[in-house]
């Protein structure tokens, strides 16, 4: 292990904060069998980042009128069935119980026709996504990613060395796959957000398959399907059920509501674990020392709200009708968004510099997504519930309509008023 972190830079302890802390665990909580699918998260525990503070973790400003729409997280919380499930725990919680993480496992590869050996449960996704880069990139072997995307894959093999060809996705916002393959002749991994991240906009199936089949030998295509739950477009998991070269990412922070309990998936086959175990991880997301180990109270609620037949189809319908609310909102007035997104968040164009703009709304309590570089003047609102986007659209109105500042006097302003999942993922993973 010790030539992986020399030739790469990675640090040992880096990579430690990538494997991730382990996840929250409890003894027993009050039953929470009153409460319904479509009960939003309670508004004391939406807390917002103050001006200035960049990236840190310490003592964080609670806004009482505050809307947070920025990190892609679920108001709803966690469903009834898994908030029961950990009530149920009682004492259990005060031992290890690794059979019940097994059941989470076992349930899943059931559900996607999956042999044993190829899940591995993760607190969360952001960990097993870095291992799957650092694991398939270096100097010699490339990464290909879409271009704009979500960062943590270009990050993870900048750290390890790899260099990175970011290829711009198509006009429909998907992957360019046939690009992607022409990017270098022999890359170690291709990165692909399905949907994609920050335009919430979907890689059709049949371009991932041609990908995997046109790709060079000896890469692996590394599918991060964070958001897949809110659209009706086929998984690609079963590719990896049919021992194709890819890996397929799942988590629980999005659609379920689990963002603070950590919990996701790394689905390939066993080869691919192997991989993983060679740069110090188990297979199982679990080390010598227990870091990365997902607590029992997550894996009740992951096992229950696997389970729970109708909580992805209700869910993706609540999301669904009021994204597209404020997008037909958004319509009437004219104002221009990125089309086609089928996540909980969309990419609107607010004719600024977004960091701008973001500082703005958040003078109206309205905390909004960051702002790529391929895209400077377009932010990322995440789908709140429908009171919260209602205030959006009133703050939304009222700053689109402030003329924006001279370029000169916004060309070193870098305002990060809230907390993202980036953020996150670099803190907690």
């Amino acid at each position: 292990m010790s030539s992986i972190f020399t030739k790469s830079g990675l640090s040992r302890r880096s990579f430690m904060r990538t494997l991730g802390a382990a996840s929250v665990a409890a003894s027993s909580l009050p039953a929470f069998a009153a409460l319904q699918q479509a009960t939003p998260a309670a508004p004391g525990m939406r807390r917002a980042r103050p001006a200035g503070a960049d990236g840190d973790m310490g003592e964080r400003i609670v806004d009482p009128l505050a809307v947070v729409i920025s990190s892609n997280e679920n108001p709803l919380g966690m469903a009834p069935v898994a908030l029961e499930a950990i009530s149920k725990l009682g004492t259990g919680g005060g031992r290890y119980h690794q059979e019940l993480k097994n059941e989470t496992v076992t349930e899943f590869s059931k559900q996607f026709g999956l042999k044993p050996g190829y899940v591995a449960f993760f607190p969360g996704s952001g960990g097993p996504l870095s291992l799957s880069i650092y694991a398939n990139v270096g100097p010699d072997k490339p990464l290909i990613v879409g271009e704009p995307s979500y960062e943590s894959g270009a990050s993870a093999g900048a750290r390890m060395g790899a260099q990175v060809f970011r290829v711009p996705i198509t006009k429909t916002g998907a992957h360019d796959v046939k690009a992607m393959v022409a990017a270098h002749p022999s890359p170690g991994a291709y990165y692909i957000t399905n949907p994609n991240n920050p335009t919430g906009t979907m890689t059709p199936k049949e371009d991932i398959v041609w990908l995997v089949k046109n790709k060079p030998a000896g890469s692996v295509v590394v599918i991060d399907e964070a958001y897949h739950h809110f659209s009706p477009d086929e998984s690609s998991i079963d590719l990896v059920a049919a021992d194709k070269d890819v890996i397929v990412l799942r988590t629980f922070s999005k659609v379920y509501g689990m963002a603070g309990m950590r919990a996701g998936f790394f689905i390939a086959r066993p080869e691919y674990h192997a991989k993983l175990a060679q740069i110090g991880s188990s297979g199982l997301g679990v080390t010598t020392n227990g870091a990365g180990i997902v607590g029992i109270a997550t894996a009740v609620a992951c096992t229950a709200s696997l389970q729970d037949p109708t909580l992805i189809p209700t869910r993706r319908k609540i999301n669904k009708d009021i994204r597209e609310n404020v997008l037909e909102w958004m319509d009437k007035n004219g104002y221009s968004y990125y089309h086609g997104s089928q996540a909980n968040f969309f990419q609107v164009d607010v004719k600024r510099p977004g960091a701008e703009f973001a500082k703005l709304m958040t003078a109206e309590h309205i905390h909004i997504g960051r702002t790529w570089k391929s895209m400077p003047n377009y932010s990322r609102i995440t789908v709140g519930t429908q009171e919260e986007m209602d205030k959006f659209k009133v703050a939304f109105k009222k700053c689109y309509e402030i003329a924006p500042l001279p370029a000169s006097s916004t060309a070193h302003l870098d305002f990060k008023p809230h907390y993202s999942e980036l953020d996150f993922s670099q803190a907690y993973v």
